[in-house]
């Protein structure tokens, strides 16, 4: 038979709960940190498959670099008008640091923050280079719509 363990070998409950409590809370910090962290990774609502010009509805193509001003302030700017054109016109970025958007870049001559617009048939019908305002865009993708898409 062995002897029932002495008071003092086993840790009291009252000094398990602090140990519990501090592992808690590093927990909590941990997954705030986290949360905070994924807040503010880049992310787009845009789609970047740019197999999609062409297929029956114009388009709107962002060239965008993450690491340039230049794109993030014409995207705020799309951001503004995409939601009374999303259903007639596809919007696209064409993301500069992978080879599919270097590729569009080379093709169409596009910096970051360069838009470039697409008729149903996939014609590039427009280039803008940092468009000015989200009014500049809007006339730029009205004119494209009065090329032959209903309203």
């Amino acid at each position: 038979m062995t002897p029932a363990p002495s008071p003092e070998s086993s840790p009291a409950p009252s000094a398990v709960r602090p140990r519990l409590v501090k592992w808690a809370i590093y927990a909590l910090i941990a997954g705030l940190v986290g949360a905070l962290i994924w807040s503010q990774l880049p992310r787009s609502p845009y789609s970047t498959d740019l197999t999609r010009i062409g297929q029956g509805r114009p388009a709107v193509v962002l060239a965008y670099d993450i690491q340039t001003l230049g794109g993030m302030e014409v995207m705020a700017m799309l951001d503004t008008l995409r939601p009374a054109y999303r259903d007639r016109i596809q919007f696209l970025v064409a993301p500069l640091g992978a080879p599919n958007g270097r590729a569009f870049g080379e093709r169409h001559r596009a910096v970051s923050g360069t838009v470039v617009l697409f008729s149903d048939a996939g014609m590039p019908v427009g280039t803008m280079h940092g468009p000015a305002s989200a009014a500049e865009l809007q006339q730029a993708i009205e004119g494209l719509l009065a090329q032959g898409m209903p309203r």
